[in-house]
């Protein structure tokens, strides 16, 4: 099972950038802890990061027939962007939203998220934890996406032996 995982603009600052906010771990060290533990569970994982919202839609759309899933950080465009939206919706892959800072708590500007409600659900606040938790709900939605496809697998054989 292969998770794409895609960092919105800024993210690449991480370290860097208003550590108050997001702490001081570099995106690098996140990458490499998720990929630690896709590792340790079998998974393929890759990454991807860009400033640029057209670049960000553009990956979303190839992970058509090369992702199970997809863990997202739209970072500044969680709250504008209607076309990274229609891309998760678009690709009808499990994905799940995260956040360093919890949006909920932040300016009025960030409160509402454009694309949560096109996600399979969305982690906020838990600061670079938040993608470990991430990498275990993937884990589960696409355990569990699998066990359903193995049950349908099953039932249309049995079906098909009986007609």
């Amino acid at each position: 099972m292969k998770i794409v995982v895609i960092q919105g603009p800024n993210l690449n600052m991480l370290g860097i950038r208003e550590q108050n906010v997001y702490g001081p771990m570099k995106l690098e060290d996140i990458h490499g802890q998720m990929k630690s533990y896709a590792e340790k569970n079998k998974l393929e994982i890759e990454f991807f990061q860009s400033n640029l919202e057209g670049e960000i839609v553009d990956r979303i759309q190839e992970c058509i027939g090369d992702a199970d899933g997809i863990i997202i950080n739209p970072a500044a465009y969680t709250h504008t962007s209607i076309a990274i939206r229609d891309a998760i919706s678009a690709v009808q892959l499990p994905t799940l939203e995260v956040h360093l800072s919890n949006i909920h708590q932040r300016e009025e500007f960030r409160h509402k998220s454009l694309t949560a409600p096109v996600c399979a659900g969305q982690i906020v606040g838990m600061g670079p934890f938040g993608y470990h938790l991430a990498m275990v709900g993937m884990t589960q939605i696409l355990n569990e996406v699998a066990a359903m496809k193995q049950h349908q697998a099953k039932a249309q054989a049995a079906a098909q032996a009986k007609a």
